[in-house]
């Protein structure tokens, strides 16, 4: 497991953003309990009632966001997020209400974004890597070739095209969130995503950092600019940070998103 990393610069040269960014994955949802039964199983589909958009959090995944949120509680007040932004996936909504509710934040006052949701995975939804491998072997050869970064299956999306949207949400940041303290909840893909935009990495740095290990459920990559130096930069504090989860003494998670083939 990822606590933190040491901080990477940021080729950010521009001051316009936000005082302080964190970018959270939701706490562990129905669908990555059901992902990790199907592929401990070797069975091909993953078994789940819901839709993706749909499929809420797990009782694990209730006591993470609690944890986070009573973190960020505990922040002195002029150090909290006083902008919630997040994912319209259920999974997501539901982390971050527990924090709007700590924080004591209208929920009519959080940002629903389209532009945040899971990667799309198209046909390979719902299938284990197995059943890809068996129902879809023409695609996971081309997966295999294309590499994840540029691979979008039929219906789905690449990684490529996951950044392209978020490069649009990293403008609003800069255009309407300049000195706000922003907390954004989303998904694995996102958060990674995130990185590559924020932290000016290649295809070849964001992929080392994915294989490492997967994102933590309701870990913080935080992101901040100094004001107080005139050649102060936008750029990473920590990544993956579990720290609210194992001050509460609530389990960390790190398994894949789910429904979903390979992310």
């Amino acid at each position: 497991m990822r606590s933190a990393e040491p901080a990477l610069m940021a080729r950010l040269r521009h001051s316009d953003w936000p005082d302080r960014v964190w970018i959270v994955r939701h706490g562990q949802s129905a669908g990555n309990v059901a992902r990790d039964e199907a592929e401990l199983a070797s069975t091909h589909l993953i078994d789940i009632a819901t839709r993706d958009a749909d499929t809420p959090l797990s009782e694990l995944g209730h006591e993470q966001s609690r944890a986070l949120a009573a973190w960020f509680a505990d922040l002195p007040e002029a150090q909290r997020p006083n902008v919630l932004l997040t994912s319209p996936f259920l999974r997501a909504q539901q982390t971050v209400h527990a924090v709007a509710d700590a924080l004591g934040i209208d929920r009519s006052d959080i940002g629903l974004d389209e532009r945040l949701r899971e990667k799309e995975f198209g046909v390979l939804d719902r299938y284990t890597v197995a059943g890809i491998k068996v129902h879809f072997p023409d695609l996971a050869e081309q997966r295999a070739s294309v590499g994840k970064f540029y691979f979008r299956p039929p219906g789905g999306e690449s990684w490529c095209d996951v950044i392209l949207r978020l490069r649009s949400v990293t403008e609003v940041l800069r255009r309407d969130h300049v000195g706000d303290r922003v907390l954004i909840v989303a998904h694995q893909v996102i958060v990674n995503c995130f990185r590559y935009l924020l932290e000016c990495m290649d295809e070849a740095q964001i992929l080392a950092i994915d294989r490492e290990a997967d994102v933590p459920n309701c870990s913080i990559t935080e992101y901040a600019i100094d004001r107080a130096d005139p050649d102060g930069r936008f750029q990473l504090q920590v990544a993956n940070l579990a720290l609210p989860l194992l001050e509460a003494g609530a389990a960390v998670t790190e398994a894949s998103d789910a429904p979903g083939g390979p992310r």
